[in-house]
């Protein structure tokens, strides 16, 4: 629940609905974040918004007992408004929190998703050879998964195909400096496992037209379609088809039917 969008949510929430955006899943990244997520979506029962539930690794220093324990209640008390675990994972790369601290952090959220029956919705970055080896303990016994902003390699890739994963494209693969390795990948993604996500605030997509992108830098739930046009392109295919497969794909992981 990004502090990013307090001035002018509702506003933010019109523009997501007039770029035909159905539903929003507004994504936790610590225990206070994602109680503010679930409570936004009881208080506005309705909108068609899901939320996740989980703790970052960056905030894995944070992690205790305590947390865990706040974490459990949070999900049991929000049902199934929480549809799944995280953000959570490994991030090697800055290293906010120390990487023991990470790896238990990360484990324990994997155990609790097994128990409760969620799927995760997973961040790694500058660790995948921990990351992995630590998912694929746990991956046949939840019910889904997602590498969120996947921004790695083939191999990368190929590893997480083989354990059933989805995988979350962003703006990323719309800026050629740094997502043009991408525009390969895409094509051995399987339809059924690929979806599409801004990760807003963040990323904002680097080839939205300068007239639409504004001077704060924020991006925003209304630019997901310029992402599967951009996504459209690179497979041949009609942004309406991106959009079809990837909301079916977006509400088999979350299990649910009334996403869209």
């Amino acid at each position: 629940m990004s502090p990013a969008f307090d001035r002018d949510r509702d506003a933010v929430i019109a523009r997501a609905g007039a770029a035909c955006v159905k539903a929003l899943v507004i994504t936790g990244n610590d225990i206070e974040s994602s109680a503010r997520a679930a409570a936004f979506v009881r208080e506005n029962v309705h909108l068609n918004y899901k939320s996740t539930a989980g703790v970052h690794p960056h905030n894995a220093k944070d992690w205790n007992e305590q947390t865990f324990a706040r974490l459990e209640e949070l999900t049991a008390f929000s049902g199934s408004n929480i549809r799944a675990i995280g953000e959570c994972g490994l991030d090697y790369n800055r290293n906010f929190s120390p990487q023991d601290a990470q790896r238990k952090c990360f484990e324990d959220q994997l155990k609790l998703a097994v128990k409760i029956g969620k799927p995760v919705f997973l961040h790694e970055r500058d660790a995948f050879g921990d990351f992995f080896s630590i998912l694929k303990q746990y991956r046949a016994f939840l019910p889904g998964a997602v590498v969120h902003c996947f921004t790695g390699q083939r191999c990368e890739l190929e590893a997480y195909l083989s354990i059933d994963c989805y995988i979350g494209i962003t703006g990323w693969v719309c800026d050629e400096r740094r997502g043009g390795h991408l525009i390969p990948l895409l094509t051995t993604i399987p339809a059924n496992r690929l979806l599409l996500e801004t990760d807003a605030p963040y990323l904002l997509p680097r080839n939205l037209p300068r007239s639409v992108k504004g001077k704060s830098g924020r991006n925003e739930p209304c630019f997901l379609p310029h992402i599967a046009a951009t996504v459209a392109e690179i497979l041949g295919k009609t942004p309406e088809q991106i959009a079809m497969e990837t909301s079916a794909n977006a509400v088999r992981f979350l299990g649910i039917a009334d996403l869209i």
